[in-house]
């Protein structure tokens, strides 16, 4: 499978998660614009820890990139509180939920379908902000999506992210799904040089996304070999009403804000 190959069929994927309803694309709802326009919101990178308000810089007029952030959630909300924003995403079905949104509540955004690798539609330095929530374990290099966010973020401007931490892949999710923690996988992981074995194939049949563990060489020295500064992090891990194995001993999620000088 090629990155076309791939980028078609995690597009499909997600695309079948909105018509499933998986709670990643479930839009916000007025009462939550509404508070956003006053400026009281909260928005995640990761599943549960809102991200504190001091990571925030001045949203209003900021131009804002929510990258790989369709779903009707944080960049409606973005644009609620001031930002000029620009959704870009793989799925045109995620896109069709901040549209959703945006028509609903009377929001001026800009949407546009691609691949979060190759952001080449944007000049260099178009934006103030970039808030990129966990949805890089869908790419299979995370590497050229750092790069891409520095070139395109402004001098000064503030990018915000999510990642998985990759020991989450250690563990086969049918098995984690059972109770077992047993240690099946090496790291860095790509479903790609598993898609004989029967769990893969499962995922495949059930219209899946396709998943890839980065290294926290790439994740966290990714961004700073781009030329980003880090500023911030903390750790999250899913919620108890998840019923996740993993998150009962440990945090399994990543946010970072970062700067570019």
């Amino acid at each position: 499978m090629n990155n076309d190959d791939l980028l078609k069929y995690n597009r499909d994927a997600w695309n079948k998660q909105v018509n499933d309803a998986n709670r990643w694309t479930r839009p916000v709802s007025i009462d939550v614009i509404n508070e956003a326009r006053s400026g009281k919101f909260e928005i995640v990178l990761t599943p549960t820890i809102p991200v504190p308000a001091v990571w925030f810089p001045e949203l209003t007029g900021a131009d804002t990139l929510c990258l790989a952030s369709g779903g009707g959630q944080q960049a409606p909300v973005l644009a609620a509180a001031g930002a000029n924003v620009t959704v870009f995403d793989n799925s045109p079905a995620q896109l069709d939920q901040d549209r959703f949104v945006a028509q609903r509540d009377g929001l001026s955004m800009r949407f546009v379908e691609g691949d979060m690798a190759d952001l080449a539609v944007f000049p260099d330095q178009s934006f103030d902000f970039i808030f990129h929530p966990c949805s890089n374990g869908f790419a299979v290099n995370v590497l050229p999506v750092w790069r891409e966010c520095f070139r395109v973020l402004r001098s000064g401007g503030v990018m915000m992210a999510g990642f998985t931490n990759p020991l989450r892949y250690l563990f086969e999710d049918e098995r984690v799904e059972n109770g077992s923690l047993a240690v099946v996988h090496s790291l860095p992981y790509s479903d790609l040089d598993h898609l004989d074995e029967p769990h893969i194939q499962n995922a495949i049949r059930a219209g899946k996304p396709l998943e890839f563990a980065h290294t926290l060489t790439d994740q966290i020295g990714g961004q700073l070999r781009a030329g980003f500064l880090l500023s911030a992090m903390f750790e999250d891990r899913y919620a108890d009403s998840d019923n996740d194995p993993i998150s009962k001993f440990t945090d399994t999620f990543i946010a970072t804000r970062a700067i570019k000088p």
